[in-house]
Order: C-alpha cells, then structure tokens, then sequence
C-alpha cells in the first residue's frame, strides 16, 4: 500500500487528509453491503414466488392427472345417475341439452320423465330393452323434480309424468310453435309426485347423484340435499367437499340444483 504525503502540510493534516478518506470509504463499504443485504433479500422473495408458482403448478398438474385418471364415460356430458336397479338415467339442464337428450339418446324402449311445470328437463331412462321397476321410475322421477323449475322457486313438490318415446313429438298441433329444447307429449301419461331431495356421494374418486337409495347402492358416503334459496352454491360445494373428503368442486356444482340448496344430513362422512 502506497502514502501520499503532502509535504506542505505538517503530520496532523496528512493523517487528517486520510482520516477522512477512511471515514469515506467506511461509508462506502456499509452502503454495498446494505446493497448486498437489500438485493440478497429480493433474490429470496424470487425464489420464494418461483417456488409457490411451481408448487401451485404442481397442485393444478395433480388435479388434472386425477380427473384424466377417471374415464369419462359419454352421459356425463349430462346430468346422470345409475338407478338403484342398474339403470342408466341421463337428464338435460337446459335447452340445448334437452334437444340433444331426447333427440340423439332416446331409444324406441327408453322411458322419458318430464313434469307438468315448463322449464324442466327431460330424463331419459336407458332401459336396453328391459322393464324398469317402481324404484327406478321413482328415482328417476325424483330426478326430474329436483332439477326443474319447481326447485328454483321454492316449490316444495311438482308432478313428473312418464311416457314412451313413441308419445314424444317435435311436430306441434296446428297453431302451437315448439321451441328448442320443448316437446310435444301426446296420449296418456303416468304421474308420480316425488320428494324433493337430492343426494351428492362420492365413489372411487367420482361423484354421484341421486336419490337415498341410488347413494346406499353406490356411494361410499353422501350428503341429503334441501332447498334453501339464501345458500350459495360455491359455499354449498366446498361443504360438500369437506364432508366427501374428496372430489372435484366443478363436478360437485355440476349437481346442485339452481335455486339454492343446504346439508340436511351426511351418511358416511
């Protein structure tokens, strides 16, 4: 290390001159390292963000690898439950699903629910050419009340009717106009007057819904479903989720009906 000294300056001044200059650059040297403090502190939070990201990736990676490890099977493009008799039930949710329900999916020895109140969906009862008995038309009535308008009015009961596809037309009487997603029903109809109730379980990773005894013949555990027109639905799901220890909330709200509903009980949970 090389002094400088100022020969027209006595000791005490040149030690003064270097003095300050130390004071200088002590001031210097603090100022990096707050520097280094500051920038070292930043690159943590970086790698602190980088690391939720990649974990809230991660989480995101997880749910969709479990929804494509269940197959999905072509009737969960609708409303659907297996009959406690093993019956395949499929059910619209709105106008275009309604067409395409009776439309595409009624077969000649189906059976089809409807109620007397406008608005409602069309079930189909996929029967393979055999009888239903009373639970499945039953259930399936049920069904049908539960996701009608009758529901999201407050309603507490609705009669559902059930016809062969033979009586279901698209083709309306002189002076009627039939709207997408309506039918004609003609010739006699079989009325049934359900509960209004709907059951959410869960089984092997999928949800389910349906009636108390479709859930006592499938689900692992479930929750009883009443109307309540001050729940909301993304509340109702995340209880419902809770109780289930599992499943996917859009599949959950898929299956709560419109108009509000709340847990009366859970089996199971």
């Amino acid at each position: 290390m090389n002094i400088t000294l100022d020969v027209k300056k006595t000791v005490e001044e040149n030690a003064q001159v270097y003095f300050e200059k130390s004071k200088k650059s002590k001031k210097k040297i603090e100022g990096v390292k707050e520097a280094i403090a500051l920038y070292t502190k930043k690159l943590e939070d970086l790698k602190q963000k980088e690391s939720d990201e990649l974990g809230a990736f991660k989480d995101m990676n997880e749910k969709i690898q479990a929804k494509k490890a269940i197959k999905r099977e072509w009737y969960e493009k609708f409303k659907w439950f297996i009959s406690s008799e093993g019956f395949l039930c499929i059910s619209g949710s709105d106008a275009t699903s309604n067409e395409i329900v009776v439309k595409k999916h009624m077969s000649e020895k189906d059976i089809v629910f409807h109620s007397e109140m406008s608005g409602s969906p069309f079930t189909i009862v996929k029967t393979e050419g055999k009888m239903p008995g009373k639970a499945t038309l039953n259930e399936a009535a049920q069904f049908t009340a539960v996701y009608s308008r009758a529901w999201r009015q407050g309603i507490s009961g609705v009669d559902v009717f059930w016809v062969n596809p033979d009586q279901v037309s698209k083709t309306p009487n002189t002076g009627e106009y039939v709207g997408k997603g309506s039918f004609i029903i003609r010739g006699k109809v079989n009325n049934i007057r359900p509960d209004m109730e709907i059951c959410i379980g869960i089984k092997e990773g999928r949800i389910l819904a349906g009636t108390r005894d479709v859930m006592k013949a499938y689900a692992e555990k479930y929750v009883v479903l009443i109307q309540d027109a001050k729940a909301k639905t993304s509340d109702v799901a995340k209880k419902i989720k809770h109780k289930l220890s599992a499943g996917d909330l859009d599949d959950i709200g898929r299956f709560i009906p419109s108009g509000g509903a709340k847990i009366k009980e859970s089996v199971g949970c």
